[in-house]
């Protein structure tokens, strides 16, 4: 099932696969408010994992399948790709990529002060909750069967940019979000920041970090 906020469906008729999903085309909407409607977990309920990701993201680096043997491995309910400093903008330091290791959350096993990022004074030794650890963004998203199921939940009909949603996250973890919830180090996307629903935005350009 392939959604268009646009309105565009034709321009994929150059894909193998474009008649062999259902198209669905409803304009100026986002991914949450397909999401809500069309991605029940009945729906999708022989999937183990959902992707619920921005349009505007970068995966010449990033191999789906490593991916989800690394998620596997390691037991992350929720997760998402690491962010190339180097070539996207960042919001949040703890999705910025680590070459050294994986899996971020798994840091204090191999050198503890490590474990979190501090970012502005927002996050210290004491800190335990997002945005510090055991956080996710809510650009890439990749949530098991089980968390989806709880996410989907906290979905409201109007969620547009879903902006406090990331926060609460943690609830559908299945368990302790400090283990269960994780950002991949090894593959990584890129965060073009492309100006999309309507037009350029009027919110303060996040900054880009170099490695």
């Amino acid at each position: 099932m392939a959604f268009h906020y646009d309105g565009v469906v034709d321009e994929w008729n150059d894909f193998g696969w474009h008649d062999k999903v259902i198209h669905v085309s409803v304009p100026n909407q986002t991914k949450w408010w397909f999401a809500k409607r069309f991605l029940h977990p009945d729906i999708v309920s022989e999937y183990n994992y959902i992707f619920l990701w921005d349009e505007n993201l970068g995966v010449e680096n990033f191999h789906p399948g490593r991916y989800l043997s690394i998620v596997r491995q390691e037991g992350l309910e929720i997760s998402q790709p690491a962010l190339d400093p180097s070539k996207s903008k960042v919001h949040h330091r703890i999705t910025v990529r680590m070459t050294q290791y994986y899996v971020i959350h798994l840091i204090l096993i191999f050198m503890p002060l490590n474990r979190r990022y501090y970012n502005g004074g927002k996050c210290n030794d004491n800190s335990t909750g997002p945005p510090c650890i055991g956080w996710v963004e809510m650009m890439a998203p990749v949530y098991s069967k089980a968390a989806w199921r709880c996410a989907w939940y906290m979905i409201q009909n109007d969620f547009i940019h879903a902006w406090g949603l990331d926060m609460q996250l943690g609830y559908c973890a299945q368990g302790d979000r400090t283990i269960k919830v994780g950002v991949v180090d090894s593959e990584y996307i890129v965060h073009m920041a492309l100006p999309t629903l309507g037009g350029p935005s009027n919110e303060p350009k996040a900054s880009k970090l170099s490695t």
